[in-house]
């Protein structure tokens, strides 16, 4: 373990105690509060999910759960049910647009409403990572990685859908400016959400077949890490590990791929999603204790470049050992 890592899991366990501390006193007692998430099929969305839960029944709250299933329309739906279930407070786990109206409806009706991974406008406060300092952080180790040079292939199928995925990729692509080196293959490819690991698998495969071994150095994931489980697959099969991958969120597994001795994965920029999500619930406490927030609290992440790093942060957030 460098020196570095020892910090960072250091840094991580000293910001729960912190928070701890911090929220001795608060209570949810009486209060039912709903907690909306997009789906549970992902790593992040299911942690972020549990934290939320929780953190109200330990203070005493009673939760009403709706799940999306991954289907953006039904979890906006889903706040309509919570309106109609006298619920005291809504917690809100991502999504895209259509959930804005219903944001609205529930903050008309008085009911407060606190954002997970979305910013909005009706929302009293938004709990989430900071997605500039991820995209700035990917990108410099994604660079440097390739010497500052070459080309290099990115899944970005939600820039345009998430706004979180727009803040990580645009500030990904704006650290490559500095890089002139470097040349963004086109088009950008689309992975499909569903069974990501083996959409990308098979997308990875047509691109090699495309780019003659020596023409590409690198692939990125904009948004997220799951297609590049699919991605390490496909350079594990063809024997192309010479490109080296990296992308964002460092969920356990993730991290067990890239702690593997001479893994092509090399960089990713961990979350804390269950602390996310209690940090959210947290917030509904602090407001019905009468405290004022900030529009956004963000929770730390663990930057993770190297496979003795990955092994760090994957013992600091909690998995396990991977020595």
């Amino acid at each position: 373990m460098t020196f570095k890592s020892s910090i960072l899991g250091l840094a991580v366990v000293a910001l729960s105690t912190m928070t701890a501390q911090a929220d001795e006193g608060l209570s949810l007692e009486g209060k039912r509060i709903g907690v909306a998430v997009v789906g549970t099929q992902h790593f992040w969305d299911r942690e972020a999910f549990n934290g939320a839960t929780s953190t109200v029944e330990k203070l005493g709250g009673e939760v009403v759960p709706v799940d999306g299933g991954r289907d953006n329309q039904v979890h906006a739906d889903n706040h309509d049910v919570l309106l109609t279930s006298g619920v005291d407070a809504v917690i809100s786990i991502l999504g895209d647009g259509a959930v804005e109206p219903k944001f609205q409806a529930l903050k008309s009706a008085g009911i407060p409403v606190f954002t997970v991974d979305h910013p909005s406008p009706h929302a009293v406060n938004n709990t989430t990572s900071d997605n500039y300092y991820m995209g700035t952080t990917i990108g410099r180790y994604m660079a440097d990685a390739i010497g500052g040079e070459g080309k290099v292939a990115v899944f970005n199928a939600f820039e345009n859908a998430l706004r979180i995925c727009g803040i990580r990729t645009g500030l990904w692509k704006y650290v490559l400016q500095d890089y002139p080196g470097i040349e963004i293959i086109q088009p950008e490819l689309a992975e499909e959400f569903a069974n990501a690991p083996e959409d990308a698998r098979k997308q990875t495969l047509d691109l090699l077949s495309q780019y003659p071994e020596g023409t590409i150095d690198a692939i990125h994931v904009g948004c997220w890490d799951q297609p590049a489980i699919g991605v390490v697959q496909a350079l594990e099969e063809t024997g192309r590990t010479d490109i080296i991958v990296t992308a964002l969120d460092g969920g356990p597994d993730t991290l067990e791929i890239m702690a593997e001795d001479g893994s092509p994965f090399v960089a990713n920029v961990a979350q804390q999603p269950n602390l996310i999500g209690s940090t959210a619930a947290m917030n509904v406490a602090r407001h019905f204790a009468g405290e004022t927030l900030l529009p956004q609290t963000y929770v730390d992440v663990v930057p993770v470049n190297g496979a003795e790093e990955a092994k760090a942060a994957y013992s600091s957030l909690g998995y396990g050992s991977l020595e």
